[in-house]
């Protein structure tokens, strides 16, 4: 006589494969949703734009240091307006800086790379809109000589890499 015994049963049945694709599939989903890739790359490129516009700002201070207080002669210290740090800028009706008012003439910054060229290897540019033309990063100078250096395109750092967007700029 032949006897079937559960006990000798092998391998498994749809359900528990079905039971246990189901569980992983949970698992990964709130693994990707937790890591979030689109906030960490607007997170990562955001602290690039912070480690740019420090090095800018502490470049100026240097200089300012080394010729006895004065600033490059190209920066204007009208506080309302900021002008794009570039080689070539292009025409300042074109140019656009978030949260900021562009210089209606006198808008970019030409010399920076030759001025501050002692003080930085090369002049930094934004890590994905920025070119030796147009840094995307931007200076300002107020009436007592106080000068700031922020940048154009901050991204997002909330959820999928949205809203809020830092305001990302050092003053010194």
């Amino acid at each position: 006589m032949h006897h079937t015994s559960s006990l000798f049963r092998r391998g498994f049945t749809l359900i528990e494969l079905i039971i246990v694709i189901a569980i992983i599939a949970v698992i990964a989903g709130a693994v990707f949703v937790s890591l979030d890739p689109a906030r960490r790359l607007h997170a990562s490129r955001n602290s690039a734009r912070w480690t740019d516009i420090t090095a800018v700002a502490q470049a100026l201070k240097t200089y300012q240091a080394d010729t006895n207080g004065s600033l490059p002669a190209s920066l204007d210290n009208d506080e309302t307006t900021v002008q794009v740090i570039g080689e070539s800028v292009g025409l300042c009706s074109g140019l656009a800086c978030t949260g900021q008012s562009i210089a209606a003439a006198n808008c970019g910054i030409t010399d920076f790379d030759t001025e501050l060229r002692t003080y930085l290897q090369a002049m930094p540019t934004d890590p994905t809109t920025g070119s030796a033309n147009d840094t995307r990063y931007y200076v300002n100078e107020d009436q007592y000589g106080i000068v700031t250096v922020g940048a154009c395109d901050a991204e997002g750092e909330g959820s999928g890499g949205g809203a809020p967007v830092p305001a990302i700029k050092v003053t010194n």
